[in-house]
């Protein structure tokens, strides 16, 4: 399920991290829940030692799904895969990642590292215990994350797309079957069976033991299977685009203003035509692009004496696609990218590139709109 990003609080080993707005919310609950689990077990500290410890706690738990996400991160990016992300969200977290792995085995390496990776944690926390006991801070603090994050290495290996687990099983089932579409659909198959599985055991046990607990259980199960039946929604999507490229959807009315021109005259232009964004020609050559974000930046009163091509988008720094390049491919970027269109060039040896036309999001939606009612279309051979 896709998870957008929230509020960057960093940066490790070049991966933007983000907190989700419902991590504040989740990170709040434990907090209270730990102070007050503290609060019973160890009657002796203080008021101030309970919240501190509970507060360290979950800091040290959210830590520990940082560690777990990086550790598919890591080995994604052994394999060439870009890391878009991490972000921390209500459920845990989630690293997303600029296209599939291109292999079964890759797949199963990049899936079976968070799990190892929370095992590991939960090796260290309960060996602290070994030194430090229970009774004290450091040592009830490491118990919890201890086990806690056993449990999660546990749960991550359930047989559920899109959990570890589900993905361990889809890079088997791929590599057996060679079919990437048929172990997805099997995967997230088996993804909803494990959800409903948790969505009954939570009902029931929110009713008969505790209420918070099953609640939860039940809460997560209904989030698994929406992710379940989104992924295999996503290959029904990727089918269809099969055998189309970019110059098959592209349309040819693509928004040009010369280099030459003035800011003035370029916002007379966005207010005539409504249009947001112009690719920027030189020669007959595609030079740049222009858009309103980038004319808004600069100071109205320096638009008459500035030129377009002064702070226009240089072509070096522009996403373009050629008219050959698969349509799967281009939505892929279009998504990692989080754009909404991009032109298509004719490139030459010489370094020249002329626009021959733009492909949007929305045109390739109407395709696949288009190849869901009417299925398939045989290709000519």
């Amino acid at each position: 399920m896709q998870i957008t990003s929230g509020l960057k609080i960093g940066r490790i080993l070049g991966i933007p991290i983000y907190i989700h707005t419902s991590w504040i919310f989740i990170f709040g609950l434990i907090t209270w829940s730990l102070a007050m689990q503290y609060t019973q077990l160890h009657p002796h500290w203080s008021t101030a030692e309970h919240w501190t410890t509970g507060i360290l706690t979950s800091l040290l738990f959210f830590a520990s799904v940082v560690f777990h996400e990086l550790s598919h991160s890591v080995v994604a990016q052994h394999y060439k895969i870009r890391v878009i992300s991490i972000t921390l969200f209500l459920f845990g977290g989630v690293a997303r990642i600029a296209r599939e792995p291109a292999k079964p085995s890759q797949e199963f390496n990049i899936a079976i590292a968070g799990p190892l990776a929370s095992g590991l944690l939960a090796v260290v926390f309960l060996g602290i215990t070994l030194f430090y006991p229970y009774e004290g801070m450091t040592g009830a603090l490491a118990t919890w994350l201890g086990w806690t994050n056993a449990s999660l290495a546990l749960f991550n290996l359930l047989p559920g797309f899109p959990l570890d687990g589900g993905r361990i099983f889809r890079a088997i089932v791929w590599g057996v079957t060679k079919d990437y579409s048929r172990a997805t659909r099997i995967a997230g198959g088996s993804g909803q069976l494990v959800a409903y599985g948790m969505i009954a055991y939570g009902a029931w046990r929110a009713f008969h033991a505790d209420l918070v607990i099953g609640g939860w259980l039940a809460l997560l199960g209904f989030y698994l299977r929406n992710a379940a039946q989104e992924s295999v929604a996503q290959v029904t999507i990727r089918a269809s685009l099969i055998g189309l490229s970019a110059g098959d959807v592209m349309s040819q009315d693509v928004p040009i203003v010369g280099g030459h021109l003035s800011l003035e005259d370029y916002g007379s232009e966005v207010l005539r035509t409504g249009r947001r964004c112009h690719m920027v020609v030189s020669d007959n050559n595609l030079a740049g692009m222009m858009n309103v974000h980038t004319l808004n930046a600069i100071p109205r009163d320096e638009w008459a004496g500035t030129s377009v091509q002064g702070v226009m988008i240089p072509r070096e720094k522009i996403l373009w696609a050629g008219p050959e390049e698969p349509l799967q491919r281009l939505l892929d970027r279009l998504l990692a990218a989080d754009i909404n269109q991009m032109p298509v060039v004719s490139a030459s040896e010489d370094g020249s590139a002329h626009i021959i036309g733009m492909i949007t999001r929305d045109s390739i939606l109407r395709v696949i709109q288009t190849r869901s009612e009417l299925g398939p279309v045989n290709r000519a051979q």
